[in-house]
Parts: C-alpha cells; structure tokens; sequence
C-alpha cells in the first residue's frame, strides 16, 4: 500500500518522532511511505552563520522524520500542502488539525482519509477553536494516541467516532540493564519553559523535596537554554539538546523521573523513562494514567508541586527491594508494547482499505 503523511514540518518534538517512526514501521511491512511537510521557516542570520560550524546533527532542518531516512518532500513554499503536491496513494494521513483541514480537499485518488490526532491542539488560544473544533468534525478516520486524548476531545465536542492506537517507543534506543539506586538519590525532568509542560512544577517540588532530603540531585534535559525566569535548582545537571543515543543514559541516571505537565496528549518521556527502567512520579495527564496505573511509579495531584514532592520522599525512603519492584515493573510495561504492534494496531484501525 501507499501512504502519505502530511507533517506541518519536521523537528526533534515528539510529535514528529511518532511520524517518523511510523514511515519506517510501515517501509518494513512492505509499504510505499512519503512524508511531505511545509516549507521551512527562514532562520534569522544569527542563527544561520551558527548553523555553519553546528554539527551535522544540530543543524536545520533537520528532524526526526529527516534523520529516519525515510522518503521525505519539503515544500519549496510556504503555507498549505495542496492536492497537486502529494500523490495518488491508499492512505493519506494529517497530523495536525490544519493538515486535516487541507487533506478534506484532496480527491480520492489521494487515499483513505485519516486524521491522527496527536494532541487537542488549543494552546494557540481560545480564538482558534472554532476551526479546531471544525477541523475535528470533519468526516474521515480518526484515530488518537491516547484513551485520555480521546476522551477529552468528545467532553469538549461531543461523541466523535475515534480509534485509540496508543504510542510505543524504540525499544533498542530505550533500554536499560537492571541496577541499583544511586547512593544519593537523583529525579530527572525534561525542562521546558512553556507553561504547558510543567516544568516549574518538577522545579517546585524539588525544592520542597530538598528540606527533607537535602542531597537530592537533580538532572533535566531540553531543547532550549535555561532561561533566568526560570532556574534549575542549585547543582542540578542540565544538557542542552543531548544527542539521541545520550537520552536513555540520562533516564537510566535517575532514580525517579518526573512528569508534571499541563497539557499533554500523550507524554512519551513517561515511556522513556519507564523503558529505562526509571520509575515515573506524575500527574495523571495524557498516557500516564494507563502507563503509571501499572505499576512502575505513583500518580500525584495535578498542578501541585508539594504533591509531587511528597511522593518524592516517599519513595526515596523506600527499600531497595520496593524500588528495584518499581523499577521491573517500569520496564515490564514500557517492553510489553512495540512500535510493531503500534503499527499493526494502527493498520487494524484503518478498516478493510488497508
């Protein structure tokens, strides 16, 4: 069969990671995969003359789908994705509501129509819902990455035909050997300074954690520099767009990873971090009440830093043998479930035309 993906462009979110990671799933079944995704932003000079002595990796526009291999079209102009620019295919894939807005024009020689929706995506503001909430009534196959996505899109727009093909990760990039804890205990976070990601909670409740376990270490990881509005506590360590190959060294680093968004569809660091054999202290936002609920870590309240520090200090006063519980289990949940079968789901979900 052919797919095309239609990605509003490819960077290192995980959003784009999921695409990626489909195209290639699907290539190894035997299909025919195109990702097509707008034409880039122009970077401001600055950052262009950076971009000279960056490293292969670090410079744009790469992404994930770019460093997947997988076939790739980069519009030579920017704005929407037209029907002459895909081809004829069985399957046509939108990944944002405004993909999905372009795709219902497309004829049906351009394939089954399928919005995967990967986040309810109101965090531009209240003024663009209308067209949200239209791009989602719009009739094709809807499938969602999680039950939680799913339910919060039908409690806002009521009963909506939605498949759920929950996401998986790598689980040759994300693995662990079976350890002991850290001789002082060590929790991680990925650092973000959008409020939506709930970073300034984790940051919260370490501090609050730290008036009763004083060498409490803190390690985070993100894509933007630490910004002074929003400091990591004293002694933490940070990495600044850490190489792909690094980031299960820096889950399995940790004790306990912390998940304490606002907003998330999903929450694929919860997964990581699990498949690492990390534990994950977090809020029960996106995956993570079906990821946590089995056992490898503990849900706290939301938006509540001394919730979060609370559960920090119990489980470091835990046994090993009830962490090293945690830690199986953790790694049992995340292993149970591959991109394979994500991909197979996903093809079950597309009915009897794929």
């Amino acid at each position: 069969m052919r797919f095309t993906f239609l990605l509003p462009s490819d960077n290192f979110t995980g959003g784009a990671r999921v695409i990626a990671v489909y195209a290639s799933e699907l290539q190894k079944l035997g299909h025919e995969v195109l990702v097509v995704t707008c034409a880039q932003e122009p970077l401001p000079l600055r950052q262009r003359v950076r971009a000279l002595f960056a490293s292969p990796l670090n410079r744009g526009p790469l992404g994930h789908v770019a460093l997947s291999g997988v076939p790739h079209k980069i519009m030579p102009r920017p704005g929407q994705i037209r029907e002459a620019d895909v081809p004829d295919a069985d399957v046509v894939v939108a990944t944002w509501w405004e993909t999905a807005v372009w795709m219902h024009e497309f004829c049906p020689a351009k394939g089954l129509k399928v919005h995967l929706i990967q986040g309810y995506e109101a965090w531009f503001g209240p003024q663009i819902l209308p067209q949200l909430h239209a791009a989602l009534r719009l009739p094709n196959t809807k499938v969602a990455i999680s039950r939680g996505l799913a339910q919060t899109i039908e409690e806002v727009i009521g009963p909506l035909p939605i498949a759920v093909v929950a996401n998986a990760v790598d689980l040759k990039q994300f693995n662990a050997p079976r350890r002991v804890r850290n001789p002082s205990p060590r929790v991680g976070f990925i650092y973000a300074c959008a409020p939506i990601k709930g970073s300034d909670i984790c940051i919260a409740a370490c501090a609050l954690a730290r008036e009763q376990i004083p060498d409490l270490q803190v390690l985070a990881f993100g894509t933007e520099p630490v910004s002074s509005e929003l400091s990591l506590p004293v002694g933490s360590k940070y990495y600044c767009r850490p190489a792909q190959q690094d980031l299960r060294m820096h889950y399995a680093a940790c004790d306990y990873w912390l998940f304490g968004s606002r907003l998330d569809s999903f929450g694929l660091p919860i997964l990581e971090a699990m498949a690492c054999r990390t534990p994950v202290i977090g809020v029960p936002i996106g995956a993570a009440p079906d990821l946590i609920g089995q056992g490898g870590g503990v849900l706290v309240a939301q938006e509540s830093p001394q919730s979060m520090a609370n559960a920090i200090i119990a489980l470091c006063r835990d046994s090993d043998a009830q962490w090293q519980r945690l830690s199986d289990a953790a790694h049992a949940t995340a292993h149970a479930y591959s991109w394979t079968d994500a991909t197979h789901e996903l093809l079950l979900a597309l009915g009897p035309r794929a």
